[in-house]
């Protein structure tokens, strides 16, 4: 709570010297105010600005200031304050910005005006902005950069590094050139330290890696982004079918898909849609409709848990302290099922773990379900025989039904998660509140199943 209220007043505090700043034209505190603050510092500052103070802002620290500054905002955010300026301007930032960042800013801009934007451009980045927004998102494509640089293998290592001089900063950003033939194809790659530290006469076909790690260019951004993570690059080409180069993937590109991918993950895990904007700037109507269908869904699979108990209300008739231990059952099949299937998200998340694990995730998952099982097991028992209208019968009743259930939640957790990955989907869908519902209304069949088997009631 403390270090919540230490944040909110370090953004005011920055809020009312950027204010001061604005008021007095002072360009100097402005430059060093927007340099000091981080990502949601900067998110939360433009919330709080006018178009009017945005304005003055952009005249006092200039085009490559504010297009960093842009950067660092949510993209929706800051096509929100693209479309507040002219088009010229608009373009101008635009091509400051990194071409995939803004192809991804880009995306977001209004139709109404994303048209007048490109043509405002200049030719060469506006035919980049183009190939770029032919790619879906969430692909490789959709988050390359076309900012690489192409060498021929006939070089000598001199004269190719004489060339590198004239784009040394694209050479310097991915520390990697690319060695391609007339056509584009690529033939290899090469690092700029090798390239220096060889003899000058030897020919670059000579030094260069031929059999690059690359991504097509439809692969999925976040295989792309492990592709790039498991080989430990700082660069990745990606190609097409006929492996032409048409751009490379950085790890700033990757870290970007990471985080959003575990947020997607981590937002699903609680029984929620991912948010498509910072928390900070969703209304309550925007994360109700976000919240709501999921819950209407967790509504109806517990119906299921009614309808058991209904199916057995002769039973609990018979023996009423059966309906005591309830809550305690499911809630440690639902415990343990959320407890299976996050680690095991967590586990295909990274890549360990795939559909060709699934015996062995199963059986791992099964044995940890029996031992847990056991442990739940005693302590049931000994809570049972603690309860005043408990018998010795009733106690190993519900003894056997934790285990039956603990095995159960276990088993069902294990394989779910890799089904889906199988058919394509999500695996974060089966969220740690849906495989509790699950578990819910079986594990009652289960626990009253042992119970009319255990205690002979027919």
């Amino acid at each position: 709570m403390e270090s919540t209220r230490g944040a909110v007043l370090e953004i005011e505090n920055i809020a009312e010297q950027l204010h001061a700043a604005l008021t007095s034209r002072d360009s100097a505190l402005a430059r060093t105010l927007v340099w000091e603050i981080d990502d949601d510092e900067a998110e939360q500052l433009f919330e709080m600005m006018s178009e009017e103070e945005v304005d003055t802002l952009f005249q006092l620290i200039g085009n490559d200031r504010f297009a960093d500054l842009l950067v660092r905002l949510e993209d929706q955010q800051a096509a929100d304050v693209l479309e507040q300026f002219p088009v010229d301007r608009a373009a101008d930032l635009l091509e400051e910005i990194d071409p995939d960042d803004a192809a991804d800013i880009f995306s977001e801009i209004d139709e109404s005006v994303s048209g007048e934007i490109l043509v405002a451009m200049e030719p060469d980045e506006a035919a980049e902005m183009r190939e770029l927004l032919a790619w879906p998102p969430d692909t490789a494509g959709g988050i390359m950069t076309p900012a690489f640089v192409a060498i021929s293998p006939t070089l000598r290592a001199d004269q190719a590094i004489a060339a590198l001089r004239k784009v040394a900063e694209e050479a310097e950003t991915v520390n990697y050139v690319y060695v391609t033939d007339p056509e584009d194809h690529l033939l290899g790659v090469l690092s700029l330290h090798k390239l220096v530290l060889t003899r000058p006469q030897t020919p670059v076909g000579e030094l260069m890696y031929t059999r690059p790690t690359t991504v097509l260019a439809n692969a999925d951004q976040e295989d792309a982004a492990k592709t790039l993570v498991e080989n430990d690059l700082l660069a990745i080409p990606v190609v097409d079918s006929d492996n032409h180069i048409l751009g490379i993937i950085t790890v700033d590109d990757v870290a970007e898909v990471l985080e959003r991918e575990a947020t997607e993950d981590i937002e699903r895990l609680g029984g929620s849609a991912p948010l498509t904007e910072p928390y900070l700037l969703a209304s309550p109507l925007h994360l109700f409709r976000k919240r709501v269908v999921w819950l209407f869904l967790l509504f109806m699979a517990q119906f299921l848990t009614v309808s058991v108990i209904g199916h057995y209300d002769t039973l609990l008739t018979q023996f009423t302290i059966l309906s005591f231990f309830i809550p305690i059952l499911i809630g440690t099949g639902g415990n343990i099922g959320s407890q299976t299937v996050t680690t095991l998200i967590r586990a295909i998340g990274v890549g360990e773990v795939g559909p060709r694990h699934a015996a062995l995730v199963f059986w791992k998952e099964l044995r940890t379900g029996i031992l847990l099982g056991f442990v739940m097991s005693l302590l049931m028992f000994g809570r049972a025989l603690m309860v005043g209208n408990s018998t010795t019968e009733i106690a190993i009743t519900v003894g056997v039904a934790v285990l039956a259930i603990a095995i159960w939640a276990a088993s069902v957790a294990s394989i779910l998660p890799l089904i889906l990955f199988r058919l394509k989907i999500d695996p974060a869908v089966v969220s740690a509140p849906l495989i509790s519902s699950l578990v819910d209304a079986t594990g009652l069949i289960i626990y009253f199943s042992v119970a009319s088997f255990m205690l002979d009631i027919t």
